[in-house]
């Protein structure tokens, strides 16, 4: 049964009578400490940029622990966002992050179940939408401000899925969204991108992204692109479907954007499939050629990166690129409470931030522009908390009006015809489907961390029941909301760590040896010293299967001694059978995989989780990015 609209109310937060309250802010330059009213941010120089990323499909506000283990190795030891729990805490204190704090709430993981109860849910479009406002306001006006995003919006929600992020454009539309870069944006099918890009009202930019010339010396993406008045080919010459950057004025002050996408898009995501047309890479040499082609022929006022490639490989580009001011990062989900200061080659300076993800915080990025340059800034990366504000009217209308969509036979689920769309859900309307309350939870659900989290255990078992499989192997991506203890798992929450165009379940057999391989290939992409070569997620989580990990160590030697839950060694030589989902280059035949976890917290009405398969670490002791880890550290 579905929320009635005074609950659905309720639920997305009802504010504060008198509009935005709050306790603790930014005040000084880049610093925090106590003020009324934390979304008045007095205007600073002459243009303010207003960031979000990540938000994956969640419209609604929603609960997001912070990882406790997010570990630095190499150049990025000890630093933040490399540094977490109690260890982050107490560098926030030095800048008036206090404990308890709503501040230490958002960026921590600290205390976590007693201030999401103390504080409630962050984030929510009706929220932002009210927050950009004044922000806006703040500064003087729209006419001084520019709203970019860091990409991921897309998709990650029931809503987002169904509507194949139709629901994610006009929402960005409303919250007056300039510019964007992509990287799930593009694992809808080519088609639907470019139709969306055709309704979103801001710059869709990807500098990084080319035409394969397999498309270009045939007919038939040329015809598609027609169909979308020419959106897909912005330089046939050149080979870009879309624009690489854009002029912004802001402020009086002519602004250059330039636009990356998620490099690694076609080896994380199935190209053949949703974008066969298209290519990805870093592209740092013809991002540096870019630059300098702007700031000869543009003569802009500043040049920013609005981008998609990871914090850690945004501050290597920034280290080795002449000329960018600051980079605005998504994908690896950091809420950056300060940017970094990065020096450049010509010993200028870049400043790198990230802001998080699930709609749960607002970067606030003012410059005070002289002569062709930046000659100060601030920084407020804003957390926010759903209870501290108004909601936003036309934003709660517009997303009222999604939910009451009815499931109808032309929603499509997957890639598989045979689970693309759900019978037993049709004539329900969306929020009937996503109301649904499958159990209870007696332990907070999580998933963000390097390694397992409690939500990817629900898979991973999920899994093995579905298909009676040895092991389990869920993708380590990093998007999903939490579930506190104690509180009940609604379809919502399932959705928004599951929803995905190619969410098929599967099934295979796999040798000892082979198992190995696997894990010490995502290991090497997740922990290889050189962020150019690192994937940007994390581990893949395993099911039935112990293993001790190595982060530091080298190449093919990271995992060893590997366990099934009896403790019994793999055997290396034997066949086993694995469970999984979301595979990239062939098409898993099971039932998606949202439809066979809610099937098994269905059955577990008041979930505990008799064992998560946390792997033994090795060697990170020491390290700050770990903190209360509940596996065994040696």
């Amino acid at each position: 049964m579905g929320l009635s609209r005074r609950e659905f109310l309720k639920v997305i937060g009802a504010g504060s009578a008198t509009g935005l309250i709050g306790t603790g802010c930014f005040n000084k330059s880049n610093a925090l400490s106590g003020q009324d009213n934390i979304y008045e941010v007095p205007q600073f120089g002459n243009a303010r940029i207003l960031h979000i990323t990540d938000v994956h499909g969640n419209l609604l506000p929603n609960y997001f622990r912070e990882p406790n283990v997010n570990l630095g190795l190499g150049d990025a030891y000890g630093k933040i966002p490399h540094v977490v729990g109690k260890k982050l805490l107490k560098e926030l204190e030095s800048i008036g992050v206090k404990p308890g704090s709503p501040e230490a709430y958002a960026f921590t993981c600290v205390d976590f179940e007693e201030l999401a109860a103390k504080y409630g849910k962050t984030g929510g479009f009706p929220q932002i939408k009210t927050v950009l406002e004044q922000l806006r306001e703040g500064a003087g006006g729209s006419q001084n401000t520019l709203t970019v995003d860091g990409g991921d919006t897309w998709q990650g929600s029931g809503t987002s899925l169904w509507t194949r992020g139709a629901d994610m454009v006009e929402a960005c539309n409303i919250l007056g969204v300039d510019v964007m870069v992509g990287h799930w944006e593009f694992t809808y099918k080519e088609e639907e991108t470019l139709k969306n890009i055709g309704f979103f009202k801001g710059d869709f930019l990807g500098q990084n992204v080319r035409i394969l010339e397999d498309a270009l010396m045939g007919d038939k993406y040329f015809s598609m692109v027609e169909k979308f008045d020419g959106r897909g080919l912005y330089n046939e010459d050149e080979a870009r479907p879309f624009k690489p950057y854009v002029i912004k004025n802001v402020g009086g002050n002519r602004i250059a954007v330039i636009g990356q996408a998620f490099p690694r898009t076609s080896n994380a995501n199935p190209q053949a499939y949703f974008f066969p047309d298209w290519s990805f890479g870093l592209r740092d040499r013809e991002m540096a050629e870019l630059v300098q082609e702007i700031r000869e022929n543009e003569k802009p006022d500043a040049v920013i990166v609005v981008s998609h490639n990871g914090m850690d490989v945004d501050i290597k580009m920034a280290s080795t690129i002449d000329g960018i001011d600051a980079i605005f990062g998504g994908h690896t989900h950091d809420g950056m409470p300060l940017p970094v200061e990065v020096k450049t080659p010509n010993g200028g300076v870049c400043l790198v931030t990230n802001a998080g993800c699930s709609g749960k915080y607002i970067g606030v990025m003012d410059f005070d522009i002289k002569n062709k340059k930046i000659v100060d800034y601030k920084y407020k990366m804003l957390p926010i908390l759903t209870n501290m504000i108004k909601p936003d009217t036309e934003m709660v209308s517009f997303i009222e009006k999604t939910r009451n969509t009815k499931y109808d036979e032309n929603v499509i689920e997957a890639r598989s015809s045979k689970v693309s769309n759900n019978k037993s859900r049709l004539g329900k309307t969306y929020g009937q489907i996503l109301d649904e309350k499958l159990c209870s939870t007696e332990q907070t659900l999580y998933r963000r961390s390097n390694f397992q989290g409690t939500w990817d255990q629900v898979l991973c078992n999920s899994l093995r029941e579905e298909y009676n499989a040895d092991f389990s192997m869920s993708a380590g991506v990093r998007w999903g909301t939490s579930v506190p203890a104690g509180h009940d798992v609604t379809m919502e929450d399932l959705m928004t760590n599951t929803s995905m165009t190619y969410g098929e379940t599967y099934v295979s057999e796999m040798t000892g040896e082979q198992l190995k391989n696997v894990l010490e290939g995502i290991a090497e992409n997740l922990f290889v010293k050189d962020p150019y070569l690192q994937s940007g997620g994390d581990m893949v989580r395993m099911g039935g299967l112990d293993y001790t990990i190595e982060p530091d160590g080298n190449l093919g030697e990271r995992i060893s001694e590997m366990k099934d839950d009896n403790g019994t060694p793999i055997d290396m030589k034997k066949t086993y059978t694995v469970s999984g989902w979301a595979q990239v280059n062939t098409v898993g035949e099971g039932r998606l995989m949202w439809d066979v976890a809610a099937d098994y917290l269905r059955k577990n009405k008041n979930l505990k989780l008799s064992k998560v398969n946390h792997p033994t670490i090795k060697g990170v002791k020491d390290n700050p990015g770990i903190e209360d880890y509940a596996g065994e550290l040696i």
